[in-house]
């Protein structure tokens, strides 16, 4: 049995790989695993479309004869309160899809000039969902509260984290280290969520 989770991200891969490798099964992208979907996100909520993902990829997979693999996949986005949720489950297609993350950036900060500290709360949340060969169905949902920062800062995230302030540590979750935000983020919250309900699973299979 395997693990293949549907993103092409090199660096939701890294962490992925860092957080479920203990359940000591090999991982792979969907693009390892020689599948090219382009699903359509049309679900809403995040969990709604990381399932949708996920049984897409599923259904790949078995058309394929590859009955043995557990499919993951993940949505997830940043849902800044002063804004009424935005960009929510749009995160990735705020101003256009192919738009820079330095574009979307700055106009979020532009968006909220004038509010104060406490009206810029915001929180990434990320939904992830399973699919194991018998077609059993699970998922969980990890949250990171924080702010919208006054600036952008940071090099070591990638989309919005370098305008997402986190007050405890004084810096935005771009200038964390990796082990850091690891253990602190939306998604390392949900990975290990749903590493705790796989080894569930495996070790009554």
């Amino acid at each position: 049995m395997r693990i293949v989770f549907a993103t092409g991200n090199k660096d939701k891969m890294r962490e992925i790989r860092r957080i479920l490798g203990g359940l000591g099964m090999e991982i792979l992208s969907m693009a390892e695993a020689g599948v090219s979907d382009d699903v359509e996100e049309n679900g809403t909520s995040f969990s709604e479309n990381s399932m949708i993902k996920a049984r897409a990829v599923a259904e790949s997979l078995k058309a394929k004869g590859d009955n043995d693999s557990i499919v993951l996949a993940d949505d997830s986005g940043l849902e800044v309160d002063y804004l009424g949720g935005e960009p929510g489950i749009y995160s990735a297609r705020y101003m256009g899809k192919d738009t820079p993350y330095s574009e979307k950036n700055a106009a979020i900060i532009a968006r909220l000039d004038g509010a104060k500290d406490e009206e810029r709360s915001a929180r990434f949340v990320c939904a992830i969902s399973a699919v194991l060969p018998d077609g059993k169905e699970l998922g969980t949902l990890g949250k990171m509260e924080g702010r919208i920062g006054y600036e952008i800062a940071g090099s070591n995230g990638f989309g919005y984290d370098p305008i997402f302030f986190l007050p405890e540590y004084g810096k935005t979750s771009a200038e964390l280290s990796e082990d850091e935000k690891n253990a602190i983020s939306h998604r390392g919250k949900a990975l290990r969520s749903m590493a705790e309900l796989l080894g569930e699973e495996l070790k009554h299979a």
